[in-house]
This record gives structure tokens, C-alpha cells and sequence, in this order.
């Protein structure tokens, strides 16, 4: 199948063939992972030309609903409802596929098994016997070895915390993840074989996540980014909802708004290895202001920049400063003279994770 704008390397085109997106999608469906828009929905039987067309599309396609207590098949009118299994977006499944670079023989793990799609394209070029995937969701493993069924495949699909890997057909050649994680668990390195490659959306909480691509070495991970992604965070690694309590400090900030609405990847980066858990996102509203939200655990900061004003106003609440602590990274990154993403690493040892500039050897750190 041809998918809107994307172009499938030959290593995989015939995985492609034999593995079609189409046997992965359920006849009721949603367009995105936004649940809010009645037009979002795709039904194969009401509208089977529109089913097809997002098929088709290089979109990421929702078939679960907050974990499964929402039917998605009743298509409900719940606008704050959240998206927790995907088929996702074909180009960023092929890219991330690509930059694994399995190869015959090869073995391996996969922490995410969703609709199954990504597994099928593994068990097509490496073999079932090759490809272990694990789900945390009994209902979703469940449909998944159905839709693999349906194209005549069966690799190992295991219900279980995907964060514990599954040790039991280790070592791995390979660790596909198709979950967002912000803190990379260690079990993932232990489990590679020495050489092995673990690609990831790793995604720290500021803005967008990144593809990452790590290799193992004397049982230390470490590799580069490989653009931006977005993914369904693993549900242990979901942020707990803690109420921010405390006084409102106000003040103002002259920092560059269009930094924020930009949302440069160098700068997401630098946030991220200075502010480790910190999360943040920058929305433009409608009357033209420019809000940066962010926050952790019971601390909270927002700034509003007005259109075209010098300055923007300030709230913090908490027992952390995090927009000072903020605007210190940023004012780092501006002093680096704003290094973009492919300068920036990233490093998983025994004793946790940490970003890097240039070179392992030089963290970026407070």
C-alpha cells in the first residue's frame, strides 16, 4: 500500500506488502488522537471511502479510549477523552524502523504491541520465531494477535509491564519501542546484547518527544536524536494530577516568545537535560497571546506574552521557581549560541539518564 507522502525504504517495502495497515484498523476509528471534532471519526461501514482515505493517510489512527472505559465503537461525545492505543502515523513507524536496522536473524523486543501492526512488519522480515512484543493492556494484546492472525502471523505477544521487558528470550539484537517514555528503564540495556540498538520516542515533557537511537556498549546506552516524535506515554510513566497549592508570586519576563512558539528542538533538548521531569507546552490562543505553561509535581508556572509587547506577565505557585528556573536554561541555550538537536546525545547507565552536548563526555547539567 502507498501512504500519503511517504516513502518506504525497500528494505521494508515487501513487509509492507505482506503486513497491509488496513487488517490493523478497526471499522470504527478515529482520525488523529484528538476524540473532540465529530468529524475525527472514521467508520468503514457509514463511509467506507473516508475509512479508506485515512488509511491511506500518513496519520496516526486512535482505537482505544481512556484505556478501554470509553466504547470507542459508540463513538462517545467525550471531549476530554484521551487517546491510549494508536495505529500509528505509517512514516514515523517506517523512519523508526529504519534507523533499528534489523536484519535477518536478528531477535527482537518490542515494549508496545498496540494494534500490532509494527510487530506484523518485524515478523514479515525477520521471522515470528524473531519478534517478541509486549503489551500492558489485556484487551489490546488480545486484538492485536487477532489482526495478526489475519495475515497469517503469530510472533510472541506477551501481556506485561513493557518496562520489565521480558528477560525470559533475552539477550536482544534489537529494542523497538513504540511508547513514549521519560525515563528510559534500565531492564531495556540490561536485556541488549553488547552492540545492540534500542530506538525509542523518548519524551522528557517539554512540548514534543524525540526519536532516539541508542546503542549498547559495556552495558551503557548511548546515541543521538533523530527528529521529533509523539507518543502515547507508558502508563507507569504517566505524571500524577498533584494540586498546586501556595500564594501566586508574580512577576514579568522579557525572554523571546517566538522561541516558545518555534518550539526549537535545541532548546526543548537543553530544557530537558537542565530541568530533568520538568514539564512544559506553548500554546498560541486566539486573541494572539502566547501562553507557556509549565510545571512539577505542586509547582506551577504560566507566562502569558501579549502580541508584540516587550513583556510577559508571570505566575508562579509551588515551592519551585520554574520559571526562573526556566528562563536560566534558556539564557544557557543562547549562550551555547543555540545549538540545534544534532548536537545533542543522550546516555543510559545503571545509575539513570542524562542529555548531552557534543559529546558523552560533556552533561548537561545544573
Amino acid at each position: 500500500m502507498d501512504f500519503d507522502g511517504v516513502n518506504v525504504a525497500e528494505a521494508w517495502a515487501e513487509a509492507a506488502r505482506a503486513v497491509p495497515r488496513e487488517r490493523f484498523v478497526p471499522a470504527v476509528a478515529l482520525l488523529g488522537v484528538l476524540p473532540g471534532s465529530p468529524t475525527s471519526w472514521i467508520d468503514r461501514d457509514l463511509d467506507p471511502e473516508g475509512w479508506w482515505r485515512a488509511v491511506r493517510s500518513n496519520a496516526a489512527i486512535a482505537v482505544q479510549l481512556d484505556d478501554g472505559v470509553l466504547d470507542i465503537e459508540d463513538k462517545p461525545a467525550a471531549p476530554f477523552a484521551v487517546a491510549t492505543s494508536s495505529c500509528s502515523a505509517p512514516s514515523l513507524v517506517f523512519s523508526m524502523l529504519d534507523l533499528l536496522s534489523a536484519d535477518k536473524g536478528d531477535v527482537v523486543l518490542e515494549i508496545g504491541t498496540g494494534t500490532g501492526w509494527t510487530a506484523g512488519l518485524l515478523a514479515a522480515r525477520l521471522g515470528p520465531d524473531n519478534v517478541v512484543s509486549v503489551e500492558i493492556d489485556p484487551a489490546v494484546a488480545a486484538r492485536a494477535r487477532s489482526n495478526l492472525r489475519s495475515v497469517g502471523l503469530a510472533p510472541s505477544v506477551i501481556v506485561g509491564d513493557g518496562a520489565l521487558g521480558h528477560p525470559e528470550r533475552a539477550p536482544y539484537d534489537r529494542v523497538h519501542v513504540t511508547c513514549g517514555v521519560t525515563r528510559i528503564p534500565y531492564e531495556w540495556v540490561r536485556q541488549s546484547k553488547p552492540g545492540g540498538v534500542i530506538v525509542l520516542p523518548w519524551m522528557p515533557g517539554w512540548q514534543t518527544g524525540h526519536v532516539a537511537r541508542l546503542t549498547v556498549v559495556d552495558g551503557v546506552a548511548t546515541g543521538r536524536f533523530h527528529g521529533p516524535s509523539g507518543f502515547m506515554l507508558m502508563r507507569a510513566q504517566r505524571p500524577p494530577e498533584v494540586p498546586i497549592t501556595g500564594e501566586p508570586r508574580e512577576s514579568v519576563s522579557t525572554l523571546d516568545p517566538h522561541d516558545f512558539a518555534s518550539a526549537p528542538e535545541g532548546l526543548a533538548l537543553t530544557i530537558a537535560g537542565l530541568l530533568p521531569d520538568v514539564r512544559g507546552r506553548a500554546a498560541a490562543h486566539s486573541d494572539g497571546t502566547l501562553h507557556v505553561a509549565v510545571r512539577h509535581g505542586d509547582s506551577h508556572a504560566l507566562a502569558v506574552f501579549p502580541p508584540d509587547a516587550p513583556e510577559a506577565d508571570v505566575t508562579q505557585r509551588g515551592p519551585r521557581d520554574l520559571w526562573d528556573e526556566l528562563e536560566d536554561a534558556v539564557h544557557r541555550w543562547n549562550a551555547w549560541n543555540r545549538p540545534g538537536p544534532d548536537r545533542f546525545g543522550l546516555t543510559v547507565t545503571p545509575d539513570g539518564q542524562y542529555v548531552w552536548l557534543d559529546s558523552p563526555d560533556t552533561p548537561v547539567r545544573t
